[in-house]
């Protein structure tokens, strides 16, 4: 059996479900890494529903790129829930997807957050936010932290998109 990082029950479920639909999925993320587009891309046949995904760190990328808008983005070091939700918008966009995730957050403690761990997320489809949310978790390494903020990710999407599956999980 492959080692995976992720729960492939709830990626599989998330893919059946888009291709069920002949929808298709894009991720913005900044903190996480680029472990959502992993988390996805273990898919089998991930092509079929996942059209791909921008990491960016920090507002000057995150502007010019999904088109984030700057006086807001400086007053919160670009962690909000407006921020996510304005990635999950626009990476759409980016990518001409029917689905759009969007992630910022903090993985380790810095001044600007207060010190404080916390990552807001939110999903959007054709044009609207179907799911936003923010997640607090205890201190642990960076790491383990992005992984958890993507395992809770997945999990509220696979939910949202098949209630009945996730509950089984």
């Amino acid at each position: 059996m492959p080692l995976s990082l992720f729960n492939n029950t709830i990626i599989e479920t998330i893919k059946d479900r888009l291709i069920a639909r002949s929808e298709t999925i894009a991720v913005a993320e900044s903190v996480t890494s680029g472990l959502l587009q992993l988390a996805l891309s273990e898919a089998e046949n991930a092509a079929n529903f996942y059209q791909g995904s921008i990491t960016v760190y920090n507002l000057g990328q995150k502007s010019r790129h999904l088109f984030i808008e700057p006086v807001h983005a400086l007053s919160c070091n670009s962690v909000s829930e407006k921020i996510a939700g304005d990635m999950a918008l626009n990476v759409c966009r980016l990518f001409t997807s029917d689905w759009g995730v969007g992630i910022t957050d903090y993985a380790s403690p810095v001044p600007e957050s207060g010190n404080k761990l916390f990552a807001y997320y939110a999903v959007s489809c054709r044009g609207a936010i179907v799911l936003a949310n923010k997640i607090i978790p205890a201190k642990d390494t960076p790491l383990k932290i992005q992984l958890l903020y993507v395992r809770y990710l997945l999990k509220d999407l696979s939910g949202y998109l098949n209630p009945t599956v996730v509950n089984k999980a």
